[in-house]
């Protein structure tokens, strides 16, 4: 007795539509990350545009030990650890507003919403009234000064949003499961309450690290005359003719996806311990 093979129903139109969608969003996604990964590697006599030419490591030697480029060191140097104040503040702040959000208080619904303001509001603006608070206090505007704070108030909201959400889904059984067992409020939240929130935290630190380590326009005039990383590169594509520009967006690049690895890598790695634990 032979036994046919299972038929399944035809695809409705909607999926190759969506299908197709996805593989152009793909393209328009990866295919300029892919273009500028390609023409990093031009050689001395080529050009900004294909072909690949004597392919080499020049414009990365150059980036580095720049004879006609910028100060890229400098500026990677601003803004990596520019990024990672915003982010340990945005995790820090973020985690203790969403404990305190737990219980209403008088004065919770406007003091929300204050904090969620800057988002409407114009990173250009917010950079431009930063900077005539600073000198109209005799400051002067630094990316650890200025550019922490504006870039604080950019990257701040949406950590806010994400611990809410977590902690708002936070069962309190488990807390009070602890409590019945002995357990002292502290010891609660560290091995408990954390260890549930832990991938909410990563997102959050994700989330600070990315805004603050790529933001324009709130770094434009807060960062004092030392510019950050993307002000670099805005006045590399003004100034530089090479691609040396290709390169640095590799390097940028590159540096991006391993700090998602990483968060990701922490998720699982969270992930299997609590999965042995049970």
């Amino acid at each position: 007795m032979s036994s046919a093979s299972p038929s399944y129903p035809p695809r409705p139109w909607t999926f190759y539509v969506l299908a197709t969608l996805f593989a152009l969003f793909v393209v328009f996604l990866y295919g300029p990350m892919l273009a500028v990964l390609i023409l990093s590697f031009q050689g001395p006599s080529a050009s900004l545009v294909f072909p690949l030419r004597e392919p080499s490591l020049m414009w990365f030697d150059e980036l580095f030990n720049p004879r006609r480029t910028g100060d890229v060191v400098g500026a990677f140097n601003r803004s990596l650890p520019l990024a990672m104040l915003v982010m340990v503040l945005t995790v820090l702040i973020s985690v203790t507003a969403g404990f305190a959000f737990r219980r209403r208080f008088k004065g919770a619904t406007a003091i929300f919403y204050t904090a969620i303001a800057s988002l409407i509001v114009p990173g250009l603006v917010l950079s431009i009234g930063a900077l005539v608070t600073f000198r109209y206090l005799g400051l002067t505007a630094s990316w650890y000064t200025s550019g922490l704070g504006v870039h604080l108030s950019w990257a701040l909201p949406f950590g806010l949003l994400i611990m809410f959400a977590v902690l708002g889904r936070l069962s309190p059984s488990y807390e009070e499961a602890a409590y019945d067992l002995g357990a002292t409020k502290w010891q609660t939240v560290k091995e408990v309450v954390v260890p549930i929130v832990f991938p909410g935290m990563i997102a959050v630190a994700l989330f600070g690290f990315t805004l603050s380590y790529d933001e324009f326009p709130r770094s434009w005039l807060t960062v004092g005359s030392k510019n950050t990383l993307p002000l670099e590169i805005w006045t590399m594509t003004t100034n530089v003719t090479s691609p040396a520009l290709y390169a640095l967006g590799t390097v940028t690049t590159v540096v991006s996806f391993l700090v998602i690895a990483i968060a990701l890598s922490s998720i699982l790695l969270i992930q299997r311990k609590r999965s042995r634990g049970k």
